[in-house]
């Protein structure tokens, strides 16, 4: 894909969706990396039906943890693999205590420091909490750079490098989000919806799906 239709792409993304954000429901740069953490094999409308319960009883690192373990596993039992992410997220809590005076740190390599904390969490956190023009690539990201040849790659950190060279400079602080909801809502997985998609002539993709 040439880099005319690349700045195509992103216009016509933002052109429909000025100013996308995260689908996680969170108020302080805490309740975003908790519900990102969460957010793991779930999704998000599990993941916020969840925080609901828990952020008003405990959303700082101190509240969490006099919750205690089985206290915070009992309000997000609801998302899988709650038992680990309830693990990981004490510990995550008495590092940001221990180590960073219950603030949420600004670089890729303190948060990924943390239990529960990968690449993708880590760029959710600083592009959305912080403002840092960083790329997080999920499944729909990854499905969507190598189907549309946005920016084809074996695996996600290939996807990432990619995307950070090749997207744009105007466009890359809210490069995942539009790609993450256009992979979310109309690159879907099974049966893409290209007759409804507003970059079917610029994408790439051969087995484009009408009916």
């Amino acid at each position: 894909m040439n880099a005319q239709k690349r700045q195509q792409i992103f216009a016509r993304l933002k052109a429909e969706n000025p100013n996308p954000t995260t689908e996680l429901a969170y108020t302080t740069p805490f309740e975003l990396l908790i519900a990102v953490i969460l957010s793991a094999q779930a999704t998000d409308v599990g993941v916020n039906k969840a925080t609901a319960r828990l952020y008003p009883v405990a959303n700082t690192p101190e509240t969490i943890l006099a919750l205690g373990l089985d206290g915070l596993k009992s309000h997000i039992k609801t998302i899988g693999l709650y038992n680990t992410k309830a693990e990981n997220i004490i510990k995550t809590c008495q590092m940001l205590i221990s180590l960073h005076g219950s603030e949420i740190p600004q670089t890729r390599s303190e948060l990924e420091a943390l239990p529960g904390v990968g690449r993708k969490t880590a760029n959710v956190v600083l592009n959305t909490a912080f403002g840092q023009p960083t790329i997080a690539v999920d499944t729909h990201i990854f499905r969507v750079s190598n189907r549309t040849k946005l920016a084809p790659g074996k695996d996600v950190v290939e996807v990432e490098r990619k995307l950070e060279k090749f997207v744009p400079a105007e466009y890359k602080q809210d490069a995942h989000h539009w790609l993450i909801l256009h992979g979310r809502y109309t690159c879907i997985a099974r049966k893409p919806r290209c007759g409804s998609c507003i970059i079917e002539d610029l994408c790439e993709y051969r087995d484009k799906v009408f009916d």
